[in-house]
């Protein structure tokens, strides 16, 4: 844990109207003061993040929901209850004094109270919600420690807290409670299966009337290096075909793969997979490969998050064979 006068160093640079880096549960955050706009516009300069993107804002405490949403409904109330803190977006609809730059011109916010010990003494501390995307550069690789964030803005971002590896890995579930319907808007740590036993049915995706949420984009949470994403069962041969050819590829993979083929086992279950896959895109990356050869997970709801975030990473790619 950072020491008592790191952490006054950040909420002194959050005073003055600057971002830090700050550790969540799920991914690293480039946080500032929501309600000041020249916090918020110096996050969207330093992501270089279209302006009509919405920023989720992190709150202290659940009781710290109605300064920022009105007419919150009672499914808003019991996931809450049930999952707070913790990687659970809400969706909600706004407050008139929350600032168009946060919620990208809409209706609507979205809220969460996250889980890390250090984001919550930081958030507790400074007395103030913050606007907190995920801190590396639009449409990048989330950072899941404090050096990646050091490595995307350097010296632009001089004060990041390091709160060690971030313990889920990807970005929250987002829930939309914002209508008629509860909806996710985007799967995570969080499952389906968790939120139809606490509110009752639930659909998935945004429709036509869905607010914008965070990490929507069709092409997002990609390396550098072009990715290739192949199914199971004809991922060892695709390896081969690869090295046959000469080619220098990567791979990742959910077990060991045989031959000469650098590359990363991310784990069997979808939590150890999601909680390396960030770091593991980053190593990979860092190989400076043709590309990278991803085993597609199983398509079944417990692997729906980790799906979401490689099939949006590999934009272009195709994903190949049966099962997919």
């Amino acid at each position: 844990m950072e020491p008592a006068s790191r952490i006054d160093e950040a909420i002194a640079a959050l005073r003055r109207g600057e971002a830090i880096g700050l550790p969540t549960e799920t991914v690293y955050g480039l946080a500032g003061d929501a309600r000041d706009p020249d916090a918020v516009r110096r996050i969207f300069e330093l992501k270089g993040r279209p302006a009509d993107h919405p920023l989720i804002v992190h709150l202290a405490e659940a009781h710290w929901l109605e300064r920022w949403a009105r007419d919150v409904p009672t499914a808003a109330v019991v996931l809450a209850d049930e999952f707070w803190p913790g990687p659970l977006t809400l969706i909600l609809k706004r407050q008139p004094d929350v600032l168009d730059a946060v919620t990208g011109g809409q209706d609507t916010v979205g809220l969460r109270v996250p889980s890390h010990p250090l984001a919550r003494e930081v958030l507790s501390r400074y007395g103030r919600a913050l606007a907190a995307p995920s801190a590396n550069r639009y449409g990048r690789v989330s950072p899941t420690a404090a050096q990646h964030v050091r490595d995307e803005f350097g010296d632009a971002v001089p004060i990041v807290l390091d709160g060690g590896d971030c313990a889920v890995g990807i970005e929250s579930t987002i829930v939309d409670v914002s209508g008629d319907t509860p909806r996710i808007l985007r799967p995570g740590r969080i499952t389906r299966a968790e939120l139809e036993a606490a509110i009752g049915t639930i659909e998935s995706g945004a429709v036509a009337a869905s607010p914008r949420s965070a990490g929507s984009h069709a092409a997002h949470y990609a390396p550098s290096t072009p990715i290739e994403l192949v199914a199971s069962d004809a991922f060892a041969n695709r390896l081969a075909s690869h090295r046959d050819a000469g080619r220098r590829v990567a791979a990742l993979s959910r077990a060991p793969q045989p031959g000469a083929v650098e590359g990363i086992v991310a784990g069997t279950t979808p939590d150890d997979y999601a909680h390396a896959l960030y770091g593991a895109l980053r190593a990979l990356d860092a190989l400076a490969v043709e590309r990278i050869v991803i085993e597609a997970p199983p398509n079944t709801p417990d692997w729906a998050a980790v799906r979401d975030r490689l099939m949006r990473a590999a934009v272009g790619a195709p994903l190949d064979g049966p099962g997919t």
